[in-house]
């Protein structure tokens, strides 16, 4: 699936990374960096080269990726309160204390007492 693909069946918001993968095998590389980089350009993704073997970039990834969605939430071009963005809190107490016009009185069901 290309990166067109994949927005047209998400949100046009949507955060896409390529990752070229062993890094640590630059000698038997297929791709060079140059080329990758550009196809990401030209495709508007986001771009690294990790390895596994060496956790290079591996981490990375992903904090640029959180990164990404976050600023794009902060924004305002992403709404994790609209169904299909594609975004959810993992904690329902996560989503009342960052949405106050859902703000209830709490139920004996909330009490950690």
């Amino acid at each position: 699936m290309t990166s067109p693909d994949a927005r047209m069946l998400a949100s046009q918001s949507i955060v896409i990374i390529l990752c070229g993968n062993k890094k640590d095998l630059d000698p038997d590389r297929e791709v060079t960096f140059l080329e990758a980089s550009r196809f990401a350009q030209e495709n508007e993704l986001m771009f690294l080269e990790t390895s596994a073997l060496t956790g290079e970039n591996v981490e990375e990834a992903f904090v640029q990726c959180a990164r990404k969605i976050l600023n794009k939430i902060e924004s305002g071009e992403l709404d994790p309160e609209r169904m299909g963005s594609g975004i959810q809190y993992g904690d329902a107490a996560l989503r009342q204390l960052r949405s106050p016009r859902r703000a209830q009185a709490p139920s004996a069901q909330d009490c950690g007492c």
